[in-house]
């Protein structure tokens, strides 16, 4: 049988080695870009977190994410692991079950890749752009940007989604569908960087810290997280903040509240500083948070406390100490935008599940239609949850079940 796939991506290679795996099927992998996995390679900040040991459907969204269950039973995170070592990559697991390339570099999981591909039943064609797609009486009949044409018996649609635009994110996939006769949710930025006003974050641009966030709208909770974030020039990043970003590109209004030391109590804190205030008075205010926070970002604290940072410590009142422990515990930044699909590393929203079987990843409305991977209305939390749902997706679609 002939198979096209539409996308070398993450899905879609793994869509392109399943489907070779048997011998039998002829399979013509069909890539945009002058090569293959450029976004993959550029994940985890050229890590690539590859999956999640602790991927469940509870970690997915969309308006179906149950959607994602039959695609993770088949092809749970043991069974990626497994793909990728048949492949040759060595991997190794974080405590919190994030799994990288013992090799600590993306590229490693894009060459195994590209070996799995080599197959001489496999073609790719890099450089390709899929400019219009037709149902034909002997499955679909392809035509690119450069006017060359193919014809296949079955098609699986892993073109990506539109995040990540400087590395190959686009609408390609969604209007290919679309033409055949699906339909597309409305498309929003996950996992991307939030905007502030500068003047909140003047001078913290690269610091690091850990906190507990809360994400409010007319002061009622919208989604909370935990764990690393880093400021910008522009507002503020990081894994913790990833996760909140996608309630944060739907909300208007919205405030982050952020508790830089989640692990001490209001009280603990207050008595720490009066310590060293009684211990250290000639110290400037400056150095109130010194061992405590960051030093830049302890004296941005402080300062936006009202308190000179050259005041002696002695001359600190009680009631600048309580404002300098609330500000730590309660730091308000007010939400202004976001980076767009630009710097966002996944797509919320995306061609509607409904219209697509589970167990198999085929059209419910064009038989011999497939979709995997993030053109399709599922996204995951941060921490290798997108790559899992693209591997098991392509892996699903791959298999071809279900052909008439």
């Amino acid at each position: 049988m002939k198979i096209a796939i539409i996308g070398a991506g993450a899905s879609g290679m793994a869509a392109a080695i399943t489907a070779a795996a048997s011998g039998v099927n002829q399979i013509l992998l069909l890539e945009r870009q002058a090569r293959v996995g450029r976004k993959l390679a550029a994940t985890g900040n050229g890590r690539c977190n590859l999956t999640n040991r602790h991927a469940n459907p509870n970690r997915y969204h969309g308006n179906h994410p149950d959607f994602v269950r039959p695609a993770l039973e088949a092809f749970p995170p043991e069974a990626v692991l497994r793909f990728f070592q048949e492949l040759g990559l060595y991997t190794v697991t974080e405590d919190d079950g994030k799994v990288y390339p013992y090799s600590d570099q993306a590229n490693s999981v894009v060459d195994v890749l590209r070996f799995g591909l080599n197959r001489p039943n496999l073609q790719l064609l890099a450089g390709t752009e899929i400019v219009s797609v037709k149902k034909s009486a002997a499955g679909f009949h392809l035509k690119a940007s450069d006017g060359q044409s193919w014809d296949a018996e079955a098609l699986i649609v892993a073109c990506g989604g539109a995040a990540g635009t400087k590395l190959g994110g686009g609408l390609s996939g969604y209007q290919l569908l679309r033409s055949l006769g699906h339909h597309c949710t409305k498309l929003s930025p996950s996992l991307v960087q939030l905007k502030s006003d500068p003047a909140l974050v003047q001078g913290l641009k690269g610091v690091r810290a850990n906190a507990a966030l809360r994400l409010t709208v007319n002061d009622s909770l919208l989604a909370q997280s935990w764990g690393e974030v880093q400021f910008t020039d522009y507002g503020i990043s990081g894994p913790a903040v990833f996760e909140l970003s996608r309630s944060a590109a739907t909300a208007e209004h919205s405030v982050l509240h952020l508790d830089l030391l989640p692990g001490y109590a209001s009280d603990e804190l207050l008595s720490a500083l009066c310590i060293r205030v009684s211990r250290f008075p000639s110290l400037e205010a400056g150095d109130l948070l010194t061992g405590i926070l960051h030093n830049r970002l302890g004296k941005m604290l402080v300062r936006f406390c009202g308190i000179s940072l050259s005041a002696p410590l002695t001359t600190l009142n009680w009631n600048q100490l309580n404002a300098v422990v609330e500000i730590c515990h309660s730091f308000v930044l007010p939400i202004t935008g976001h980076m767009g699909m630009d710097g966002a590393q996944v797509t919320a929203g995306g061609i509607v599940t409904q219209e697509f079987h589970a167990d198999t990843m085929q059209s419910r409305i064009v038989p011999g239609l497939f979709a995997c991977g993030e053109v399709l209305d599922i996204d995951g939390d941060c921490g290798g949850f997108n790559l899992q749902w693209a591997w098991a997706s392509g892996m699903l679609a791959g298999q071809l079940k279900g052909l008439l």
